[in-house]
This record gives structure tokens, sequence and C-alpha cells, in this order.
């Protein structure tokens, strides 16, 4: 009888011991995570950026009034160059002998018209006394009127050959830096071919190149803000000062963008960054890691009424710095989970909460 005692307290002693335990694997397998949810914005903040480099906002080309050949050479890519500085000549031997002919041919207009002037003179004392007739006096007056032509037209064309012997020199007509150069010595040029290209001391500006399905977004006078790969740390306040009216053959738009600020620091020819933000009214918008994609389909977890989630599709904009617009799929009083979303299933239940960790009441009504 006492071994029967023993066996039904054993008995009973193990059954408790397998319900508790049981217990508590089901306490364990129960335990909910606490998940952190929030409702979809109703604006979004975008921002966009683009490669450029700096140029002067000011360029032009130097080029010869005169055609030649190239003799000497003073000036090369990177120069800095002041008003008046010679930046290469050209031969002037025949400029020189041009000049020399015109010379000559002044001289020899002048003399006729001292000839030409003594014999009108004569011949308007002459002319009273009848000693000449009047045909006679006229064309002795013609004479003298072309000779004063003819003086006037050498005069003129030694004044053109003085000015291209001077023209032999190409002179800086603005301060700043040379930033191209298409000549060599011994090259010949025409007249108004380009030598050089000055980018002329002043205001900075970036030229950045924009897509197509982009360039409708920028406006011109629209606030940017430029950062240079060589000081990533610093912000330039700027503005969009130009956009091209036709692409190029990738089909981008040159967009320039000028510098508030600034100027003394940023050298011609670094590269730059601009960036545009937007605030985008009545769109929905979701932080980025509340998203996640599977076979290409992005989706995001919304908790219903009960706190079990489940996968719903989304069709996604523009990604943004720290969210992104979604175009279809969610309405604005869902709850979706901010982050953790790889850690989750479909059907599971959670404990929503906050930023602040307080706990979420999900309303009924609040399910879609």
């Amino acid at each position: 009888m006492s071994h029967y005692k023993f066996a039904v307290v054993g008995l009973i002693m193990l059954c408790q011991l397998t319900l508790s335990a049981c217990s508590q694997e089901k306490q364990v397998t129960e335990q909910i995570p606490f998940v952190m949810v929030a409702q979809p914005k109703t604006t979004h903040d975008e921002l966009k950026s683009y490669a450029g480099d700096v140029q002067a906002r000011q360029q032009t080309a130097l080029a010869f009034r005169v055609a030649g050949q190239i003799t000497e050479r003073y000036a090369d890519v990177g120069d800095r160059v002041n008003v008046g500085q010679v930046l290469a000549k050209l031969d002037v031997k025949d400029a020189q002998l041009q000049l020399s002919a015109s010379k000559a041919q002044l001289e020899a207009a002048q003399s006729a018209v001292k000839i030409a002037a003594d014999e009108f003179k004569r011949f308007q004392q002459l002319l009273p006394i009848n000693a000449v007739s009047r045909s006679q006096y006229d064309a002795v007056e013609n004479q003298y009127k072309s000779a004063q032509s003819t003086l006037k037209q050498a005069q003129s064309n030694y004044a053109v050959s003085s000015n291209q012997t001077g023209y032999n020199q190409l002179v800086a007509n603005k301060k700043g830096v040379i930033t191209q150069r298409d000549i060599e010595v011994g090259q010949v040029v025409a007249a108004g071919q380009a030598a050089y290209q000055l980018a002329i001391d002043g205001e900075r500006e970036v030229v950045i190149g924009v897509p197509e399905q982009a360039v409708a977004n920028i406006k011109v006078g629209q606030d940017a803000w430029i950062t240079l790969w060589s000081k990533p740390e610093q912000r330039f306040a700027a503005y969009v000062r130009e956009i091209s009216p036709a692409a190029d053959q990738s089909r981008t738009f040159s967009v320039k963008v000028a510098l508030k600020e600034g100027q003394s620091a940023i050298q011609l020819g670094q590269s730059a960054r601009v960036f545009f933000s937007s605030h985008v009214q009545n769109v929905l918008s979701v932080p980025l890691t509340s998203v996640s994609a599977t076979e290409n389909q992005a989706y995001v977890w919304v908790v219903d009424s009960h706190q079990k989630i489940r996968k719903v599709n989304v069709r996604l904009g523009a990604y943004g710095r720290e969210s992104v617009p979604v175009l279809a799929g969610l309405k604005a009083t869902d709850w979706v989970v901010v982050g953790g979303v790889h850690l989750l299933r479909d059907q599971q239940k959670i404990q929503p909460i906050d930023r602040q960790n307080r706990s979420v009441n999900i309303q009924a009504g609040a399910k879609p």
C-alpha cells in the first residue's frame, strides 16, 4: 500500500513538472516583440544632386584681328594675365611691306595734291583776265578735286596698314585666367580665329548636366547649395542662373548655377556637386527603413487593429535622402512598421510603439 502511495505522489509531481515546463515553453513561444510604427507623412522632402565643375561666369575668346603666322607665344593654360599683357605675336614682315607701300602711295598723293593745288590757284588768277578759257579752268579744277580724293584714299590705306602692323600683338583685354590655348608657334591663323579662352575674374558658377526627365523640376532663380569634392563639409549658397533651351546629344540640359558666396575660396576647374531640395505637398511618404522588396516588388508592413502585420505592395516614387513617396498602395490612416522589417513575418502579432517608445492603440477604423 505504501508503495502504491509513493507511485501516485510521484506521478502527480511529474505531471506538475510537465505542466510547468509546458507553461514556460508557451510563454517563451508567445513572447510578442515591440515594433516601432508610424503613419505615412502627407508631405515629402526631396533632395537631388548633380555633379559639375566650377567655371567663370564670364569667358571670352581672344583672337588676332589680322591673319598671319605665330612667331611668339607667351601664355599657356592656367596662367593668370592682366589687362594689356601681350600673349602672342604674329610675323609682321608682310604687314611692314604693306605699310611701306601705303606710305609711298600717301607721299605720292600728297605731292600730286600740291601740284594740282598750285595749278588750280594759277588758273584762278588767269580766268578773270580771260587768259584761259572756262573749259580749261574747269579741267584744272577737276584735276585738283581728283587729287584730293586720291589723297584721302591714300591716308585711309596708310591708317589701315599702320593698325594692322600694331595688330600683330595679341593683348589681354581683361584680367583673368587662361583656360584654353589653341595656337602653336609657326601656326598660320586667320583673322578672328580663337587663340585663347580667357576666364574673366569675378563671379563663379557651377555647370551641371540635368537629364531631360528632371529638367522640368528646375527653374531659373531656384535656390540651391553647392559642395566641393575637396571641401565636402562646406556648403555654399547658390541659385539657378541659366537653363539651356536645348538638350545635347545625350539628352542632357546644361544648367548654370551661380554662387552667392565663397567666390574667393572656389577655384576654376574644381569638381563640385549641386543640391536641390523641394517640399512636396499632398503626397504620402514613408521612411526608407520601412521599405523592402521581393522580386522587384516593393512592400511595407501594415499593422491592423488586432496588432498583426501584413505585407502590402506599394508603388514608389523617386527615392529621397531619408524617405520615399508612396504613389499607390497606402492610405494616410495606415500604421506602417518603420524599422526592423527584415525580422518580421506575415500575420505576426506585435506590440506597436511610437518613436518615443509609447504604446500605440490602433483603432479598427484605421484598418484599410
